[in-house]
C-alpha cells in the first residue's frame, strides 16, 4: 500500500505518534507503535490548525467535512469515501431534565440521524478516505453491528467490494443492515474480541494484502473520525463546550476522542478556554472500564461480555487506559447499568425526548440517571448526553415491555368500553 506524505499533501496531519512511548512514523497503514507495540494516533502540525477559523467551518457543508481542515483527510471532496454524515441533531432535553432533577441545561446529541443510523458513520467516511488515499482496493472491518453496517454502505455507495466480520448473535437488525448492501457478511462464532482477533490476523495474509480493514489497519484514522462528534457539539452550542458529557464506552475510543476535540479547538482558539468534566457509561454486562476506574487502578482486567447492549460489548477495550485518563484528568466518573436498567434508559429517553436509543443510549441514559442519584453529575451545570444509535436496530430489548395500551373493536362502542371516550 502507498505509505508516503504525498497522499496526504493538503491534511494537516504530518505523521503517526505513539500514544505510549512517542514515537512517530509516516502516514502510512500502520495501527501499532514498532517501538513499544503501543496505539498510534495522527500527529497534526500546530501552525495549521490554528490557522482554521470559525468562519472557514460554517462555509463548509452540511457534514463532517466542513471539519476537513482538522481531520487527516478529506480536504479535496473527489477525494472522500462517504456518506456525508454529521450535523446530527443537538436536542433539548427540559422534560428529561425535570424528570432526573437537572437544573442546568441536558441535551441530547442523537447521532441515530446518520445515513446507516450511527455514528460509525464518521469513523468510517474517515477511515476510508484515508484507505482510498492509501491504495486499498477492499473494506472490511470488525464489527459489534454499527460498524458493519456503515462499512457495507461506504463500500456500495463506492462501488468497492466489502467483507465484514461480525459475531454470530448479533441483533437480527444489524445482520440485516449489513446484508442488505451486497457485501460478505461473515459471521464468526465467537465474541467481537475473537472477531477482532481474527481480523488482525487477516491483515498479515496475502488474501487480505489490499484490504483496509478500519478498525485494524487504518485505525489512526479511523478514530479522528470521532473527533467529528466534539467539533459539532461545540459549534452546535455557538462555539463553545459544554461543562458535563456523558458518553458510552465500548473500547473507549469515541470518548477519549470527543475529549481531544474540545482540548484542539481550545489550543487553537476556537472556543474559549474552559474546564469539562468526562463521565463514562457502560452495560454491568461489559464494564471492564468502569471496574477499573471504581477499583483505582490501570489495569483493565479483559471480561467475557453479556448482556442486551451488544453494540458495547467490547470485553478486552483497546483504548481503556487512555479513557481512565480522560476521566480522572476532568474529575469525572464511570458508571455502568444492567439489563433492566438499559430497558428503563431507554424508554425514558424515548418518552421525554422523543428519541429512540438503541441499547447503547439507554447505557447513556441510565448511567445519566444514576450519576445524578449519586452526587456524581453536577445537576445545575450544562450536560451533554450521546445517544449513538437507532432503537430500531435493538428492538428486541424493548419488544417484550412495550406495546399496544388498548386492544378495542372497530366501533364506537368499544372504544368507549375501553374508556378512551366518554
Amino acid at each position: 500500500m502507498t505509505s508516503t506524505l504525498g497522499v496526504f499533501t493538503d491534511s494537516p496531519a504530518r505523521h503517526l505518534v505513539c500514544r505510549g512511548c512517542g514515537a512517530q512514523f509516516p502516514l502510512a497503514a500502520q495501527h501499532a507503535c514498532y517501538e513499544c507495540f503501543g496505539p498510534l494516533e495522527v500527529g497534526y502540525d500546530a501552525e495549521a490548525l490554528a490557522r482554521v477559523t470559525r468562519e472557514q467551518i460554517e462555509a463548509g457543508p452540511q457534514n463532517i467535512w466542513r471539519y476537513a481542515p482538522l481531520l487527516p483527510v478529506g480536504t479535496d471532496p473527489a477525494s472522500r469515501v462517504s456518506l456525508d454524515p454529521g450535523l446530527t441533531p443537538l436536542v433539548k432535553a427540559d422534560l428529561l431534565a425535570k424528570e432526573l432533577g437537572i437544573t442546568g441545561a441536558l441535551w441530547v446529541k442523537d447521532d441515530s440521524a446518520n445515513p446507516t443510523h450511527s455514528f460509525k458513520d464518521r469513523v468510517v467516511s474517515v477511515a476510508l478516505t484515508a484507505a482510498k488515499a492509501l491504495g486499498f482496493t477492499r473494506y472490511s472491518c470488525a464489527s459489534t453491528g454499527n460498524l458493519a453496517n456503515s462499512v457495507a454502505a461506504h463500500a456500495a455507495r463506492a462501488g468497492v467490494p466489502s467483507t465484514v466480520f461480525i459475531p454470530s448473535d448479533l441483533e437480527p437488525g444489524k445482520v440485516v443492515m449489513s446484508a442488505v448492501y451486497g457485501g460478505d457478511v461473515v459471521a464468526i462464532e465467537g465474541s467481537y474480541d475473537d472477531v477482532n482477533r481474527l481480523c488482525s490476523e487477516l491483515t498479515e495474509t496475502d488474501e487480505f494484502e489490499d484490504t483496509a480493514f478500519v478498525n485494524v489497519n487504518v485505525r489512526p484514522f479511523y478514530a479522528e473520525g470521532s473527533k467529528t462528534l466534539g467539533y459539532e457539539v461545540a459549534e452546535q452550542l455557538g462555539w463553545r463546550i459544554p461543562a458535563q458529557v456523558v458518553i458510552p464506552m465500548a473500547s473507549g475510543e469515541l470518548l477519549t476522542k470527543i475529549d481531544k476535540a474540545f482540548s484542539e479547538l481550545v489550543e487553537i482558539g476556537l472556543v474559549p478556554d474552559t474546564e469539562w468534566t468526562v463521565f463514562g457509561a457502560q452495560s454491568a454486562g461489559c464494564n471492564p472500564i468502569a471496574v477499573a476506574l471504581h477499583k483505582g487502578t490501570d489495569e483493565i482486567v479483559p471480561v467475557k461480555p453479556t448482556g442486551i447492549a451488544k453494540s458495547l460489548n467490547i470485553g478486552d477495550p483497546a483504548a481503556g487506559v487512555y479513557a481512565l485518563e480522560s476521566v480522572r484528568r476532568t474529575g469525572g466518573w464511570m458508571e455502568y447499568v444492567d439489563d433492566d436498567e438499559i430497558r428503563a434508559g431507554i424508554e425514558l429517553l424515548a418518552r421525554t425526548t422523543g428519541v429512540f436509543a438503541e441499547t447503547a443510549g439507554g447505557v447513556t441514559t441510565a448511567v445519566l440517571k444514576k450519576l445524578v442519584e449519586t452526587g456524581r453529575l453536577d445537576p445545575s451545570k450544562e450536560t451533554v448526553v450521546f445517544n449513538t444509535g437507532d432503537g430500531l436496530k435493538t428492538l428486541d430489548a424493548v419488544a417484550g415491555t412495550v406495546g399496544p395500551t388498548h386492544r378495542v373493536k372497530p366501533s364506537l362502542k368499544s372504544v368507549r368500553e375501553a374508556g378512551l371516550v366518554s
